[in-house]
């Protein structure tokens, strides 16, 4: 597991290089801007590779731009996990099983 946010961002480059040079220019990964530190990680499915992003770093990073819980939840549902780009659409992973589990 890799900690260093930098260090991710460069293989997360590296990777959408390599795709780009197979696959021509509209191939490379899809990644948010100002949210290298909540990157997890790349996965696949079928034939599509996309960045995945930790839910929990990613509405925590929005708190501290000054946005409270709820508008930070409202805004990610709608702005981020809801938005479609194509197959290179980002994921995001609930490390916590928050989303899911009742408290």
């Amino acid at each position: 597991m890799i900690t260093n946010e930098s260090s991710m961002r460069e293989k997360i480059d590296a990777v959408s290089e390599r795709m780009i040079e197979a696959d021509g220019p509209d191939s490379g990964l899809v990644v948010m801007d100002g949210f290298d530190d909540c990157i997890v990680g790349v996965a696949s499915r079928f034939h599509d590779t996309f960045v995945v992003y930790d839910i929990e770093k990613v509405l925590n990073k929005l708190e501290a731009d000054g946005m409270t819980r709820e508008e930070a939840v409202e805004f990610h549902e709608f702005n981020q996990a809801g938005a479609w780009v194509g197959p290179r659409t980002p994921a995001f992973i609930d490390t916590r099983c928050s989303w899911w589990m009742a408290e």
